[in-house]
């Protein structure tokens, strides 16, 4: 038993670290165009992962590009699985690690769509609008009994969710989880508290997307959920929205840079 989990490791961490690798780029990607955009460039935009996904099969050698992509984000979906059924990190205890690991599958199932998008692109056979998937499975749910307590309990938890990223961005000690033992002590603070930055922008967006939700279905209208992009595109329309809309993107693509910081240095317990 010992022996095959130790053959099977690899293999995993492997994944692993390439779906790290295809999340920074993809957040790199989002938090780029979000930023040309807060600075009026007219090739800025804001998008999710989808749009981010389009934007690289548009540049040259983009079905290769995407293609790797794809790899990565079934790596990271791998793992996901990994995480919540396994719990190779052994961190999974009682029933916040429960709803940890239901969460993690979770997301597991998410990358899995990317997957599919991207190869649908890739063979011109993707069929999804990148821009209206929030509204779209929003105005489903929404049709169902008890459906605004449904979509309701999401956008609670997904709030619920970026507040717990950012208290563990902070208190939690990033460079434990990361192996930087390596390299010297300025380049760990700064590795360190650039990741705690893009910690910080996610979950400020992610929080915007479940008071969204809450909205939606307090409404009952389904226009008012947002997906990443179209909640990006929502804070620039504010009051110095620009500059807000700057700071996040900035803040985005830190995560995307901790994410490839993942890559490298993450330390990945075997299964």
């Amino acid at each position: 038993m010992n022996a095959a989990r130790a053959e099977v490791a690899p293999w995993i961490r492997g994944l692993a670290r390439a779906g790290f690798v295809a999340k920074g780029i993809q957040y790199g990607t989002i938090g780029l165009l979000a930023a040309m955009a807060a600075i009026g460039d007219r090739a800025g935009r804001t998008t999710g992962a989808k749009g981010a996904l389009t934007e690289i099969h548009a540049q040259p050698f983009g079905k290769v590009l995407l293609a790797l992509m794809a790899i990565g984000l079934a790596g990271y979906a791998v793992w996901r699985f990994v995480e919540a059924i396994l719990d190779p990190e052994h961190r999974a205890h009682g029933v916040t690690g429960a709803l940890k690991r239901v969460g993690k599958f979770g997301n597991g199932l998410l990358h899995g769509a990317l997957v599919v998008y991207a190869v649908g692109v890739i063979t011109g056979k993707a069929l999804a609008d990148p821009g209206d998937g929030a509204r779209s499975w929003t105005g489903r749910i929404l049709g169902w009994e008890y459906g605004p307590w449904l979509v309701g309990a999401v956008g609670v938890g997904i709030i619920v969710f970026a507040i717990v990223e950012v208290k563990e961005a902070w208190s939690c000690k990033l460079d434990e989880q990361l192996d930087l033992h390596r390299l010297g002590s300025g380049a760990r603070r700064v590795i360190v508290q650039l990741s705690r930055f893009g910690l910080g922008a996610r979950a400020f967006v992610f929080a915007l997307i479940g008071a969204f939700l809450v909205s939606a279905a307090f409404r009952s209208d389904p226009d008012r959920a947002k997906g990443l992009g179209d909640a990006l595109a929502a804070v620039r329309s504010w009051t110095f929205g620009g500059a807000v809309l700057g700071v996040v993107a900035v803040g985005l693509i830190a995560y995307g840079v901790y994410e490839l910081v993942e890559a490298r240095y993450r330390r990945i317990q075997p299964v």
